[in-house]
């Protein structure tokens, strides 16, 4: 059902993740379909882009065109546009219109031509990306000129832009003078992004940056005009944190009319009382993967064992990945100086190009198995035997059980634990990696993080992301979330960041940045952030070494906790996930569709 004031409006969403799972953006569109559809039932529907040669695996054709949107559809197929109409098969099941860019890339220099007539965006050739993102943007707008037509949809129309690579049609909505109200989002500048890889005084030269010669000094000035453009252009703007608020403001020139802080569709995370079982399922598997890369050198305590992870698109210092290995660094240290017997294992899991997986990770990994395996065999044997001699003795003495054993199975043991015991330390990564001189590898070496027996933290680097193939784990990422203690998300550019807050969902601990959305609005809405599992370094006015300073006394600070007070903390974090649901948070796009209404050309 709609709200009174919206109940007139149809509402579209248009984003490049729509169908089209390559980025973040495709998590907050997801997760949040529920919760929009609850408001605004069939008058909502999607636009995204149709770019594979098979049809996606989330998405079912419809055939009913009796709609204003159908109708639409079947108008644009008609001017020889491949257009798919059907569901988009996820939580909410929404309407999708999916455009192919391909289907008219004979225009491609026309519609380029059009773009800098009408709106001064030049587009130099070769990048194929751009070139998709200017016709797609095209056909958005032909499509909006067929809706708004009255013997279309007679009702008010919001269009809803995510990112610049859907931005180019709002202008040219504003330019043919359409009654469609428009509201665009970015959810993280262009320009901002490579700024910040680049200069380590970001946000202290902010306010300083020249925009356009910044764009032509990185070579995205199309994408940057673009942006600026889909800003300016739109009714209402917004962005996702107060942080990229002020981004916006240097590098874009307008001020947001409205925040729109992230959230998850938590009911997807819920697991009631069964949210701790879980932990100890997952963390079994963790278990298993630990005992196969570091028992073949060294052993320590599971018991005594925390796991703490990073993960997302590798930007070694955009991420923190390098504030974070500089904090774990210096907890190894405190950790031996207090001669503590914690194991802490972090797992850094990214995204990196790799040859293979090392094959000495794989084996050892095998190895371990066939041991299971030979155990699982004597077990078998003993208890048989073992039942059968208790059974028929007099007296109440537990037998010998090595008589028990066949001589076969200890020798096959004892061969398989020579061949896997080895005297080498345990890999630091766990794939071949293409480049050599990876950030991350190099610092890991540097700061002497190389997994010796003696340290108390030890490091893995996945350069791939957790998936249920893959034979080191064999979980989903979600389930690795779950079987850690604590996840360490200390970014220094990051607009919202939701790897922090599926942590959250699941009952896992998490520490993330006051430079990261997230942890701005964390830190504007929660009482007692760091009894409830939310941890802020804070980046803004603190250089390096003090954030590090910070992030260390968190992490040795968690490590001495003892086992009950996690298991309270879980379950006060899991409890603090309902303040980022999203049947809370959609009260801020509401209030920039009703803003969007209100300025209805």
């Amino acid at each position: 059902m709609l709200s009174n004031q919206n109940d007139n409006a149809l509402l579209a969403e248009v984003a490049w993740e729509v169908c089209n799972q390559v980025g973040g953006i495709y998590t907050v569109i997801r997760s949040k379909i529920p919760s929009i559809k609850k408001k605004w039932g069939d008058n909502y529907f999607l636009i995204g882009p149709y770019l594979h040669t098979k049809m996606p695996a989330e998405f079912e054709p419809c055939f009913d065109y009796n709609n204003p949107v159908g109708k639409a559809v079947e108008i644009l197929r008609s001017q020889g546009v491949e257009v798919q109409y059907g569901t988009w098969l996820v939580s909410g099941s929404p309407k999708v219109v999916l455009i192919n860019p391909n289907s008219v890339f004979y225009k491609l220099d026309e519609i380029k031509y059009l773009l800098w007539e009408h709106h001064n965006i030049p587009s130099s050739s070769g990048d194929h990306l751009v070139d998709q993102v200017i016709v797609f943007g095209h056909l958005v707008a032909d499509f909006f000129k067929i809706l708004a037509q009255p013997e279309v949809c007679d009702t008010k129309i919001i269009a809803h832009f995510h990112e610049w690579m859907v931005g180019t049609a709002i202008p040219e909505i504003r330019r043919s003078m359409l009654p469609v109200s428009t509201v665009f989002t970015t959810h993280a500048t262009m320009l901002g992004r490579y700024l910040a890889m680049n200069d380590h005084h970001f946000y202290e030269h902010l306010s300083h940056y020249n925009w356009e010669a910044e764009a032509k000094n990185f070579n995205i000035e199309t994408q940057a005009k673009i942006e600026r453009a889909a800003a300016h252009g739109a009714h209402v703007f917004t962005t996702v944190s107060e942080v990229t608020a002020r981004e916006c403001l240097a590098l874009l020139g307008r001020n947001p009319d409205v925040i729109l802080p992230n959230g998850l569709n938590i009911q997807r995370f819920i697991a009631s009382h069964e949210f701790q079982n879980l932990h100890l399922e997952y963390k079994e598997k963790i278990h298993e993967f630990v005992m196969g890369h570091f028992f073949q050198s060294y052993s320590f305590d599971l018991d005594k064992t925390l796991y703490f992870f990073t993960s997302g698109r590798y930007e070694y210092k955009n991420k923190g990945f390098d504030l974070t290995l500089e904090a774990l660094a210096r907890l190894n240290w405190k950790m031996q100086e207090a001669g503590m017997d914690t194991t802490v294992v972090m797992f850094f899991i990214t995204k990196q190009p790799f040859h293979s997986m090392n094959p000495q990770v794989l084996q050892s990994r095998a190895m371990m198995e066939e041991i299971r395996q030979t155990c699982e065999a004597i077990k078998d044997q003993l208890g048989e035997r073992l039942f059968h001699s208790v059974a028929s003795i007099d007296d109440l003495k537990l037998p010998d059980l090595n008589h028990f054993v066949d001589d076969y199975w200890k020798l096959r043991l004892r061969r398989e634990l020579q061949s896997w015991k080895q005297n080498e330390l345990p890999y630091v990564v766990t794939h071949n990696l293409v480049d050599s001189n990876d950030d991350l590898l190099q610092n890991i070496r540097v700061a002497n993080m190389v997994n010796n027996a003696h340290d108390r933290v030890k490091v893995v680097y996945h350069p791939d992301f957790i998936s249920p193939t893959n034979p080191l784990f064999g979980l989903e990422y979600g389930q690795f979330v779950r079987g850690c203690n604590l996840g360490i998300f200390p970014s220094y550019y990051e607009p919202w960041g939701y790897t922090p807050l599926e942590c959250i969902a699941s009952g896992v601990p998490a520490i993330t940045s006051d430079l990261a959305g997230f942890g701005d609005f964390v830190m504007q809405t929660i009482q007692e952030k760091e009894d409830k599992g939310l941890y802020v370094v804070n980046r803004r006015h603190k250089d390096f070494y003090q954030a590090a300073d910070q992030l260390t006394e968190q992490l040795f600070s968690f490590v001495q906790m003892s086992r009950r007070d996690r298991i309270t903390q879980r379950y006060k974090t899991e409890n603090c996930s309902e303040n980022f649901s999203w049947q809370k948070l959609t009260v801020y796009y509401e209030r920039a569709y009703t803003m969007a209404l209100e300025k209805h050309p």
